[in-house]
């Protein structure tokens, strides 16, 4: 399971550009939490503690308990606006999760046992289709990540949905068809070298079929001779 986030908040009493213009000169972050059949609240957060979340890379996968006052409000971050130049956030949007609720995020996968892998070891390259998973999961126990194992993979291998073991609860968003996570495959230098040596097969069998045609050209020829003798 994720790390739960924490932050603390205050309710924003007014609104407009003006009134978000003097929070951030202030260092602090317009946000708003909407969801679970509720109005939206207006507030604003510490743009300081918040950059401590958003550098830990996974802000926009864990759930965020957002204290206000003396309540406190579970939620998960939807959308950051950030500053084109600066890069500083602007403006951060959450959703509340409700008691028993499920949600639908991107979860980062994580490969392991790359030493066990006889196409790995052999010089093969790892090609990662998919570095994050589209997952639906209960709202309290998302997946800080999920881990596949390369244990077996030889060259030409692929692994697919199918084949991994999700948490308890935890479903594919795509469940139309059985995609493909990660797979095996050769390195340039390996696939040159097979058609390299599959030219060389293919060149010895035509001097062959060319060595057998010689000799019977050559006899011809002394056949005309002989006749011609004759």
């Amino acid at each position: 399971m994720s790390d739960q986030l924490t932050l603390s908040a205050e309710v924003r009493e007014r609104a407009g550009k003006g009134a978000s213009r003097a929070m951030r000169r202030e260092g602090r972050v317009p946000a708003v939490i909407y969801g679970d059949k509720k109005d939206p609240e207006p507030i604003h957060l510490e743009e300081r503690e918040l950059m401590k979340l958003l550098h830990t890379g996974h802000f926009m996968n864990s759930l965020v308990s957002l204290t206000v006052g003396k309540d406190t409000t579970k939620a998960l971050p939807k959308d950051v606006q950030f500053h084109p130049v600066t890069d500083r956030p602007l403006h951060v949007d959450f959703m509340r999760i409700g008691k028993g609720a499920k949600v639908t995020l991107a979860v980062p996968v994580s490969f392991i046992n790359e030493e066990a892998s006889p196409g790995l070891k052999r010089g093969g390259v790892l090609n990662v289709v998919r570095h994050e998973l589209e997952l639906t999961c209960p709202a309290d126990d998302i997946p800080s990540e999920i881990i596949v194992a390369l244990d077996g993979l030889e060259v030409g291998d692929s692994i697919h949905i199918s084949e991994i073991t999700l948490p308890e609860g935890v479903v594919s968003a795509i469940d139309d068809r059985d995609f493909t996570i990660a797979g095996v495959v050769a390195p340039s230098a390996l696939k040159r070298d097979e058609a390299e040596a599959e030219e060389g097969e293919e060149g010895e069998e035509g001097e062959e079929v060319a060595a057998d045609e010689v000799p019977a050209t050559e006899q011809g020829g002394d056949e005309d001779g002989e006749g011609e003798d004759s």
